[in-house]
């Protein structure tokens, strides 16, 4: 495009209107509102622009105006494509609209049928069932009074009796003489003392209660037709909705399922009111069904809950609207309800150097500190399938390792004698580590034990200074648990650790001789036992805690209420103490014997 600037262009005194010609029609870029404002004409020897206030745009740059408009009018069509394209979505949308509108009308009027249908069919039912109660009460009231009647029937003969010899004695000693009464006098009183003692023999008490007692609990009935049905204003779908449970299925145990209802998009339903069932049905034992209990949030989610009778495989079943939600049906096994007053004998025996400290694998692998400083992975069967570690101060490198908890492919590891917590990966290669020798937040004096809570904080019984740290997953110190100045809640030398169902953190203080239980924000909450020594501990889902005690050799057993049920004896200085997280069989490091002992429940 051509820019013609006056200033350097157009020489007015060279001009020549005899030869000149129009070649173009320019604007000025700096007066728009002018339109075209010149004409610039072309001669041999000079360009003239024509114009009668050329000095108002002497220093002004001005375009070709066919350029200018070329150039609008390339944007002025494709305004009008944008702006048709535009409206052919809009007009779309608005047909969409128009259909959805009309879908709604339909919507409507078959959720006002089924709403009828179900009120109708709920109607009949009540009237159905006030029938059948009337009738009853009508059976009942007609076998009352016909009861009533023939015992009233059977008082109005003995009254008769009674006044017929009545009536007959009263004639005898008005009418007849002397001797006819002497004759007489012995037959009348003998018949009217036998009526008299028939009369006796039975019962002059009504032989019905005149009430009738009619029970129709109606609260609960009310309380739950008041929040019958709900209007759903999205399109629920059962396939897409799913459900989750954290907890082990036992026998004699509430079992919680939660479901979670989504749409057809895959979007989480906000609201609930949707027929929701779930069932355990076994395989094993002629299906017998258990059915659960439904709580609908009304947030889009439900808790169902069973309590399976019958251990052994299950088939979990769960509906919503009467179809499956994603997988289910499903298979479930349900394992026969612990009980540790069985354990006496163990099943398998590792043998292994001075056997400090047992942790176990989701797999099934068994982790073993031993006395040369290393990490033993036996797998299930008990044979050695790797060595982590060795002696020394490097990463990787223990000293006296004496507590190690692992978590998917985490395994942490409280270094004693090096005063820190190593993280690696369950296959022995270091990832990171923290902690160093001292009293202050984050410093360690011979960390004994280690554990992980399902947020993955780090929970380590710092032993020589008598205290409890906690850590996130990197090392970061969150708490202290100060054993110190607690009075009666104070402990000395923590050892081994435990979390109960409900988060709390079990403490085996070893020179304490008790279970101290903390909340996670570190509140004191109770003590139980009197373990003589305790090293280790355990506990399962259930909130039974399994406490190994070296100075009394056994393994004592509790209740969630922290009352002792059981004891294992002849152990030899037994000190860490595990629970597989796939059957609950019981593992105990017995220090001086050289092995692991496994006991099944």
């Amino acid at each position: 495009m051509s820019v013609l600037t006056l200033v350097t262009l157009f020489k007015l005194e060279n001009a020549s209107d005899n030869s000149s010609r129009v070649d173009a029609v320019l604007d000025c870029v700096a007066h728009p509102e002018l339109g075209n404002a010149f004409e610039m004409k072309e001669t041999s020897d000079a360009e003239v622009l024509v114009d009668s206030e050329l000095a108002t745009h002497k220093t002004h740059t001005v375009k070709e105006i066919s350029t200018v408009a070329k150039t609008h009018q390339i944007e002025i069509t494709g305004a009008l494509e944008d702006a048709r394209e535009v409206v052919t979505k809009l007009t779309g949308a608005m047909d969409e609209n128009n259909r959805m509108i009309e879908q709604v009308e339909i919507s409507k009027i078959n959720a006002s049928l089924a709403i009828n249908n179900a009120f109708e069919t709920l109607q009949q039912t009540l009237e159905e069932r006030k029938k059948t109660l009337l009738s009853e009460l009508e059976a009942i009231s007609l076998s009352k009074t016909t009861a009533l009647t023939i015992q009233k029937e059977q008082f109005e003969k003995m009254i008769g009796d009674i006044g017929h010899y009545t009536d007959l004695a009263s004639h005898i000693l008005q009418t007849h003489t002397d001797h006819e009464i002497v004759a007489l006098g012995g037959l009348i009183p003998t018949e009217l003392q036998a009526t008299l003692k028939r009369i006796q023999t039975i019962s002059l008490t009504p032989n019905q209660e005149s009430s009738i007692t009619v029970s129709v609990q109606t609260d609960d009935l009310i309380q739950k037709l008041s929040k019958l049905g709900h209007l759903l204003d999205f399109n629920l779908s059962p396939s897409s909705s799913t459900w989750t449970s954290t907890s082990v299925a036992k026998v004699g145990t509430r079992y919680h399922v939660k479901v979670r209802s989504k749409t057809s998009k895959g979007e989480e339903c906000p609201h609930g009111g949707v027929e929701v069932k779930g069932e355990m049905r076994s395989k094993t034992h002629n299906g017998a069904v258990v059915y659960g209990e439904v709580e609908d949030h009304r947030d889009g989610t439900y808790t169902i809950t069973l309590t399976p009778q019958t251990a052994g495989s299950h088939q979990l079943l769960i509906t919503m609207d009467g179809q499956h939600v994603q997988n289910s049906p499903n298979d479930l096994d349900v394992r026969p309800k612990r009980d540790y007053r069985i354990l006496c004998n163990a099943q398998q025996v590792i043998q292994c150097n001075r056997p400090r400290c047992v942790a176990i694998h989701d797999n099934g692998d068994i982790y073993v500190r031993s006395e040369n400083h290393h990490i033993y992975v036996f797998d299930q069967t008990g044979q050695l399938k790797n060595t982590i570690g060795s002696r020394g101060s490097g990463d990787g490198q223990f000293s006296c390792p004496s507590g190690i908890s692992i978590k998917g492919d985490v395994l942490y590891v409280a270094d004693t004698f090096n005063h820190r917590v190593q993280k690696l990966t369950s296959s022995g290669k270091f990832l990171h580590k923290f902690g160093q020798h001292g009293s202050g937040q984050g410093q360690f004096n011979r960390p004994w034990g280690v554990i992980i809570d399902s947020n993955n904080k780090l929970i380590v019984s710092d032993s020589g200074n008598h205290r409890i740290q906690i850590f996130n997953e990197n090392g970061g110190w969150l708490l202290t648990i100060d054993g110190h100045g607690l009075g009666n809640h104070s402990f000395r030398s923590p050892d081994g650790l435990a979390l109960d169902p409900q988060g709390n953190i079990h403490v085996a203080a070893y020179d304490s001789n008790t279970i101290k239980v903390f909340t996670k924000e570190g509140v004191y909450v109770r003590m139980y036992g009197d373990p003589n020594g305790p090293s280790g501990i355990a506990i399962d889902d259930e909130g039974y805690s399994l406490v190994s005690e070296w100075d009394g050799n056994c393994l004592s057993i509790y209740d969630p209420e922290g009352n002792k049920i059981h004891t294992v004896w002849n152990l030899k200085d037994p000190y860490g103490t595990a629970l597989d997280p796939r059957d609950g069989s019981v593992f105990i490091a017995n220090y001086s014997a050289n092995t692991v002992l496994k006991y099944c429940v």
